[in-house]
């Protein structure tokens, strides 16, 4: 599973750093880099774009995987160079943003330098595809551990709409219906009777609605074992 990204338009990034002199460029080794926005060529690529515009790069790093803990640790033996810039561009997925936010001792600007797009499987060499949308309600129980709402165009919880045709969505001949991708997995393990029952409407209020949601991993392990 990888956090896939995409770069900002250059002028995106170039107006975030438009009061900054100096700027220190932070990439990820782990996520960003497969997707080849913000691994070591890319971080040189951006440096040498910003000192194109003038702009002074004070230092860079790959943190191994930005979004952990060990983004304290490789800030703290960068600090001199940070403490130069008058702010750090993150060429990092968003939780890897407000991770060195967090941990950053010069409470200096964190700039991003990518969009965070989802959260995917790798199906072919570079190639990811969309495989959970974090709703906060699984359903892949009852569809063969395929997502409908990432992998349904319209998001269906129980069959295909009548726009599919010959296994393939009616958007592209190129995007496979997931409802049919449901329905021939749940055949191969004899399982077809289940389509029958009816998913109600889903609750979206343990989704992304009502502020950011939080658990307790411990209670949690504890009330599920």
């Amino acid at each position: 599973m990888k956090t896939i990204t995409s770069s900002k338009p250059a002028e995106e990034v170039m107006g975030y750093l438009e009061k900054c002199r100096g700027v220190y460029i932070i990439g990820c080794g782990t996520c960003a880099t497969m997707c080849h926005t913000g691994g070591k060529s890319e971080v040189l690529g951006m440096k040498e774009k910003l000192e194109g515009n003038g702009k002074k790069v004070t230092g860079w790093m790959i943190i191994p995987t930005a979004c952990d803990e060990l983004t304290k640790y490789a800030l703290e033996e960068e600090a001199g160079r940070i403490k130069e810039a008058d702010c750090v561009l993150a060429m990092t997925c968003a939780i890897g943003v407000q991770m060195i936010a967090l941990h950053l001792k010069d409470k200096k600007p964190v700039y991003p330098a990518l969009n965070t797009m989802f959260i995917g499987m790798e199906d072919s060499p570079g190639h990811f595809t969309e495989v959970c949308l974090q709703c906060g309600s699984c359903v892949l129980g009852r569809t063969a551990a395929i997502c409908p709402l990432v992998r349904c165009s319209k998001s269906l919880l129980n069959g295909p709409c009548g726009g599919s045709s010959g296994g393939k969505c009616e958007i592209s001949e190129d995007v496979p219906c997931a409802w049919q991708l449901i329905y021939d997995r749940l055949s191969e393990m004899g399982r077809l009777d289940e389509m029958k029952e009816i998913e109600p409407c889903k609750d979206w209020s343990v989704s992304v609605t009502g502020g950011p949601r939080k658990i307790d991993a411990e209670a949690e392990c504890t009330t599920t074992s």
